[in-house]
């Protein structure tokens, strides 16, 4: 199990707690994340999205959004395409998943995400469900949530909070702590 500081675990639960309106993360640190496959759309691009495939090159930041196009995912989306060369520096690739479709998905990745990392559907909310991101109080969205799962696939850190703002910075932060980080080889 990778090494994860006792201030992320508790600002996890903090956020976890403090956060209105969705449900909590079941995954733990330290706990296996559900290998899953989905389509997913890069760049307007479609393909077949492999978690197990993807922690094979490194860490992955999981994130699920409600909903494509709304105000704040947007907004979540273009924060992560501004940092995604900070993340491939740690050696991480980033996945967004929300129940949208996949043409959904397809013009997002290309407006919202420009092009620099892929967004995956999940309609049935299978891979939401697995991961607990369900919204409590709107059961057809996805929470806004987030996951750093190590190469192990193990969960490294998690944060939910629906406003999008600080997802990005805390990603990057548990990255930063993973044993490794700064050696890890970039993408």
């Amino acid at each position: 199990m990778a090494f994860v500081p006792l201030s992320w675990r508790l600002a996890g639960a903090l956020a976890i707690a403090l956060a209105g309106g969705g449900a909590q993360a079941a995954l733990d640190i330290g706990d296996p994340a559900p290998a899953f496959t989905a389509p997913a759309a890069l760049g307007g691009q479609v393909f077949r999205y492999s978690l197990k495939d993807e922690l094979a090159k490194g860490p992955v930041v999981l994130y699920f959004f409600p909903a494509a196009d709304s105000a704040d995912c947007s907004i979540e989306a273009h924060a992560f395409a501004e940092a995604i060369d900070q993340f491939k520096a740690l050696g991480a690739s980033v996945i967004g998943v929300s129940a949208d479709d996949i043409g959904t998905l397809t013009k997002f990745s290309v407006k919202s995400c420009q092009s620099r990392f892929p967004v995956a559907s999940d309609e049935g909310k299978a891979v939401i469900r697995s991961f607990d991101a369900l919204m409590q109080t709107r059961p057809d969205f996805a929470n806004r949530l987030s996951y750093v799962i190590a190469p192990d696939g193990r969960v490294a850190a998690y944060y939910q909070n629906l406003n999008p703002g600080r997802h990005v910075e805390r990603m990057l932060g548990a990255l930063r702590s993973l044993p490794g980080a700064a050696r890890a080889p970039a993408r």
